[in-house]
């Protein structure tokens, strides 16, 4: 039926936008690299389509089977209505009388009204059953992922994965994944009983012509299929470049601070811009296949017409057939053979989520080599402590070719602490790993209480030890939450105790809400001494029989280690504690100091007898840290009079700089001595009130395909000439009814005309889709590379305060890049293919209409509005809770990626289950959220069936009447109907695209809310002073300062600071009294409430931001690599093409040049994830 065929066009374009919702699938840059090699593979591979339904519960079969049942009834609509067409049509043409001709279409009309309603229902329960049970079922798949990536061993980490890739797949393949298994479902097992049903009717009315009609449905079968496997190979590729992209996004964002120092925003854009140009390719060339592959199926149909027709007119001249019976028979049998073609986009979407399912499914259903979650292995009832490596060789899986461990022993007698010392990459930190189990030696035994390690229930045995890191990770949530993580269901007692030995309870009770307040993301609400001390208290509450201490206190200030220290010393009491450490004054009180070089243990014995060997290993370690220590002093002495250009702000001597890589860097004040009260309160909720996304003109997201004006113009051509060929429809289809009851010679002539002109017709809509869907394509993708890379060049250039924010998290940024670019499509770009051609064809058929009779088509007109009323309402309902769901959804992925890029800290203290909980909390909202879409999506859909058959009905009816009143005659009631028709399906369209659409504008307003905002720190902007010379005076003058997140907490008041020139300052004082804050403001991350900072007498407010910063060289406490080379990381110090030269030298000057250039295992070109 025309309907269908309508409908089959269109959703082939739409699915064309659809395609491109996920940039998740493929592999990342993350682990082992080789993420495009991985995301090709993937293209590939594809999960068999019933495995998509693995994960289904009992309430899931249920609702498929009504979902199915709804299906089967819903399918048998549109075969049942070409026998009610062809009764219509016998009404009309057979008829005895006016009277007779007025009867039977009354009849015929009832019969409609019955269909309607029995449409209505099943359509209900079809879309409804199947939306609910995908969005279930995808939900399922996203906590199965996440459990499963939780449990895997850290080898899996290094190799396969990263956390941008983690994010991006649940944020975006599972939607694949989901429309693979949802509504798409429904509408596939709909068409495949359209297609039965059509043949069942075609063969009852006329098997001879049935027959020869047949002919088609191969050529039908093979263009379906091979634009599904085209497209759906095009979908993947631009699935895995997306993949690369989120990359980018979680690296840049996570490490804003260390991006912002060092001006790297535009280099970082540019490497967006890279990975966003191959999904452009893929996504145009996907276009071209959809347009060449729906061209070829509808060119099929309308020889499929010719065909009917002409064989048609012969039976009916030769075999007595009637025209009813020859029209029910060519309607029945396109409309089976455009089910298959209807099919497409279904298949499309399985293939996508077949593809997508692959890898996330391969992880799900992957068996760990150090399984997290195993119950089996030995459980004793406490262990002593002792500590042995017997003979061990052991290499990371990233490099099996280095080995870092040839044949290691040590023994660790319970209750001792030993510490291990060595140079950088001699093995010192693979010792604490063995002993966590992140890793299992390829041969050798690490043994516990002369028990192998691999011989113990793994989480049991991990409760027995604790870790306390260099870099202490801290959750999104309260310090009593993140205290607790070492111990399921503690007391507050409990807490409270392991805070008090942690020297932590001090500053926690200085808080308005002590225990109670939340940490910020990463903990960036605290100070490094403060979140470290907290990450100890977490560790004493496990009460751990083996202490592992990995740098705990390399990074911090020389008094927060002293507080850190103590609190240390108390816990090791009676404890087994392996202290691996690079200042060798931190470990002389060790019971024990094992000297290890390149993987072999070559010194042991307490700190005073290793030093009677002035040769040994041990004293020269000491000997050259010392040298090290003079030589970097004078080096600093020199560095002032040698430059007066450069400004180094080392925070090596100081330690109290926090991670570059932390969204906030909220120190506590103490000025002047004075112990303030302190109030941590989120004050950002009137100003995030102000910046809550606002409706955005279309008019104004259409403006950004400006520059694909010529290629839109084009492909406007294109969809006119294929817009008008429906209404076009109409004429000749009204017309070969009109000659199917002429006199023979009449008939004989007329039908060959209408072959021949269906042909014709055919041809031109062949030639003109693909070109259209090509240039739309274009256009489209253009607008999602453009509006992905904008947003993202806005959020680089964001103020630091921005980024404090939950909402802006690396996770959330990531998330919001990944879907809401791709889902403005169901606006703009390609869809405006549809809007196009719906608008000429609903011009073209109105006018056609009007010409025909303009009495019927005012009442066919006045009742097309209340579908057109239906699609709006349900679109204002979806698109409501799409706008909520979108932000629960990003508040989860955020749950993920803290959890994924702290995985050693969830692994050590067996947290998987409360990470999990806390997702499965955070998904309960955006679940709810899609079950009542739903159901509204059902109500929609079934209103909008009935309304449609309902108009059905009521046309018919008055063109009877009208007939009977000699107003017009029954060729032109049908040429009114079909070419209205036409005209309402555009209409109705809506509702069909409401889902995407709806969403489409919500993720509208969330970019253009980025877009739209004035960063209030830009280093974008070229206005502002640069100087010639910088000498380096630096003046703080009365500055006042609170964060902009807590501004109820004074953290500056009336601070004045003179640092002259050339002249090493170093600020101390207890943690969170304000130190790094100081470093904050003069990197212009933040700028002071009232003062002025000066910088050789000009405020730096003046300064152009992104020379200010070129002027400074900072080092973090927790220092931010990137995922790449060695050499790449160094480079990035400076702006411009590094030589080689030049990252040589400054890698000798940082004392790095040595490790690099001497070790097996380390040079240049290794990527740090592996080092």
């Amino acid at each position: 039926m025309p309907e269908s065929w309508r409908d089959a066009e269109a959703n082939a374009s739409a699915s064309v936008a659809a395609s491109d919702s996920s940039p998740g699938n493929g592999g990342g840059k993350g682990g082992g690299g080789g993420g495009g090699a991985r995301g090709e593979r993937a293209a590939a591979s594809r999960v068999p389509f019933h495995k998509l339904f693995a994960f289904a519960d009992k309430t899931d079969a249920a609702l498929m089977l009504l979902g199915t049942l709804g299906a089967v009834a819903n399918g048998a609509a549109m075969p049942f209505m070409t026998v009610l067409f062809g009764n219509l049509i016998d009404a009309f043409g057979g008829a005895l009388g006016i009277h007779d001709v007025v009867n039977r279409v009354s009849m015929v009309s009832l019969e409609f009204i019955y269909l309607a309603i029995a449409s209505a229902v099943a359509s209900f329960v079809q879309v409804t059953c199947w939306m609910i049970t995908g969005e279930r079922q995808a939900a399922r798949i996203r906590n199965l992922y996440l459990k499963t990536i939780l449990r895997q061993e850290i080898a899996f980490f290094d190799k396969y994965t990263n956390t941008g890739e983690v994010v991006g797949r649940m944020s975006g393949d599972t939607v694949l994944i989901q429309d693979a298994m949802g509504e798409k479902v429904g509408k596939f097992i709909q068409l495949v009983v359209t297609f039965l049903g059509g043949f069942i009717v075609a063969f009852a009315q006329g098997w001879l012509l049935t027959l020869v009609m047949m002919a088609t449905i191969p050529p039908l079968v093979v263009a379906g299929a091979v634009m599904s496997n085209v497209v759906a190979k095009m979908a993947s590729l631009g699935q895995a470049a997306y993949a690369e992209s989120s990359v980018v996004v979680e690296q840049t964002i996570g490490s804003i601070r260390t991006v912002a120092s060092f001006t790297g925003e535009k280099q970082a854009v540019e490497k967006y811009s890279k990975s966003l140009k191959s999904a452009y390719k893929s996504g145009v060339r996907e276009g071209l296949a959809a347009g060449l592959g729906m061209g070829t199926v509808m060119v099929l149909l309308f020889c499929g017409y010719s065909l009917g027709i002409w064989y048609g007119a012969k039976l009916i001249l030769l075999k007595g057939y009637t025209g009813a019976k020859v029209m029910n028979v060519i309607f029945a049998v396109l409309t089976g053979s455009l089910a298959l073609g209807q099919a497409s986009p279904s298949m499309k979407a399985f293939a996508g989520g077949q593809a997508a399912a692959y890898k996330m499914f391969e992880t799900i259903n992957r068996k760990p080599e150090i399984d997290a979650y195993s119950t089996t292995g030995m459980k004793l009832d406490d262990i002593r402590g002792d500590i042995e490596f017997r003979d061990v060789y052991f290499s990371y899986p990233t490099r099996p070719d280095e080995q870092i461990f040839r044949g290691f022993s040590l023994s660790i007698p319970s209750g001792t602490t030993i510490a291990l010392v060595g140079q950088s990459g001699s093995g010192k930190s693979t010792v604490i790993s063995l002993i966590e189990r992140f890793y299992d030696p390829q041969l050798g035994d690490v043994l516990i209480d002369g028990v192998n390690l691999k011989e113990f229930q793994l989480r049991w045995i991990r409760s027995k030890i604790g870790l306390v890191s260099q870099e202490p990770v801290l959750f999104a949530a309260s310090i009593k939450e993140n205290i607790a993580y070492g111990k399921d269901n503690a007391t507050d007692q409990e807490i409270r105790a392991a805070a008090e030995l942690a020297n932590a309870s001090k500053f926690i009770d200085k808080m308005p809400q002590g225990l109670d307040t939340s940490v910020g993301e990463h903990g960036t609400q605290l100070s490094g001494g403060q979140k470290q001390r907290i990450a100890i208290a977490r560790a004493i509450l496990k009460d751990p029989r083996i202490l592992l201490l990995d740098e705990a206190t390399s990074a911090l200030d020389a008094e927060s280690e002293r507080i850190v220290q103590e609190a240390l010393d108390r816990v090791m009491t009676n404890r087994t504690t392996v202290i691996v450490a690079h200042r060798l004054s931190t470990v002389r009180n060790a019971d024990t100091i094992a000297v290890i070089h390149q993987g072999s243990l070559v010194e042991k014995g307490p700190h005073h007898e290793l030093l009677k060997d002035p040769g040994g290993a041990y004293s020269q370690l000491i000997k050259l840290q010392e040298a090290n220590r003079q030589d970097k002093s004078d080096r600093k002495g020199d560095s002032g009079a040698r430059s007066g250009k450069q400004l180094s702000i080392n925070q090596s001597a100081s330690r109290s700089r926090r991670s570059s890589r932390d969204n906030s860097h909220h120190s506590f004040s103490v000025p002047f001595g004075m112990p303030l009260g302190i109030d941590i309160q989120d004050g950002s909720s009137d100003k995030l009130c102000d910046e809550m996304p606002q409706d955005v003109p279309l008019s104004r997201l259409a403006s950004l395909n400006k520059p694909e004006i010529p290629v839109l113009i084009l492909g406007s051509i294109a969809s006119v000439i294929s817009g008008v060929i429906f209404p076009i429809f109409a004429i000749l289809l009204s017309n070969v009814i009109k000659a199917f009851y002429e006199p023979p010679h009449q008939l004989r002539r007329d039908s060959q005309f209408w072959s021949s002109m269906f042909l014709v017709f055919g041809a031109v809509y062949f030639l003109s889709l693909p070109v259209s869907s090509y240039l739309f394509s274009i256009a489209g993708c253009s607008l999602i590379k453009r509006i992905r890379l904008m947003t993202f060049e806005k959020v680089v250039n964001m103020e630091i305060e921005w980024f404090d924010h939950s909402e802006n998290s690396s996770g959330a940024i990531g998330a919001r890049l990944s879907a809401d670019a791709a889902k403005v499509r169901g606006l703009v770009g390609d869809a405006l293919q549809l809007v196009v051609q719906n608008t000429t064809t609903l011009i073209a058929g109105l006018v056609i209409a009007f010409v025909s009779n303009w009495e019927l088509s005012l009442i066919i007109l006045a009742l097309i509005p209340l579908i057109g009323l239906n699609g709006w309402i349900q679109m204002k309902f979806i698109q409501g809770f799409s706008a909520d769901a979108k932000m629960m959804y990003e508040e989860a992925s955020q749950v993920a990626n803290d959890a994924v890029s702290s995985i050693r800290t969830v692994v050590s203290f067996s947290a998987e289950e409360k990470v999990m909980d806390l997702y499965k909390k955070k998904c309960e909202g955006p679940l709810r959220t899609g079950i009542r879409t739903g159901i509204i999506s059902g109500i929609g859909f079934g209103v909008s069936f009935f309304l449609l058959f309902g108009v059905y009905a009521a046309s018919f009816y008055a063109g009877a009447r009208l007939v009977e009143e000699n107003k017009t005659t029954f060729p032109k009631v049908f040429r009114v109907f079909l070419a209205l028709a036409m005209a309402a399906i555009g209409v109705s369209q809506s509702s069909t695209l409401t889902s995407d659409s709806s969403k489409a504008k919500s993720a509208v307003s969330s970019i253009f809310a980025i877009v739209d905002r004035k960063s209030r720190i830009d280093p974008s902007e070229d206005a502002g002073v640069t100087v010639e010379t910088l000498h380096g005076n630096i003046e703080f003058q009365h500055v006042s300062f609170r964060y902009p997140t807590r501004p109820d907490v004074e953290i500056f008041r009336d601070l004045c600071l003179t640092i002259h020139s050339g002249k090493t300052v170093a600020l101390v004082g207890e943690s969170g009294s304000g130190k790094s804050t100081a470093i904050s403001l003069l990197q212009r991350f933040y700028d002071p409430d009232v003062g002025h900072i000066l910088l050789d007498g000009v405020d730096i407010q003046k300064f152009q931001l992104k020379w200010l910063r070129q002027q400074m060289g900072l080092v973090s406490q927790e220092p931010a690599l990137f995922n790449d080379t060695i050499r790449s990381n160094i480079a990035y110090g400076k702006e411009g093409q590094a030589t080689e030269s030049e990252i040589i030298e400054a890698a000798k000057l940082a004392n790095a040049h040595k490790f690099i250039s001497s070790s097996h295992q380390v040079s240049f070109c290794s990527l740090v994830f592996a080092i």
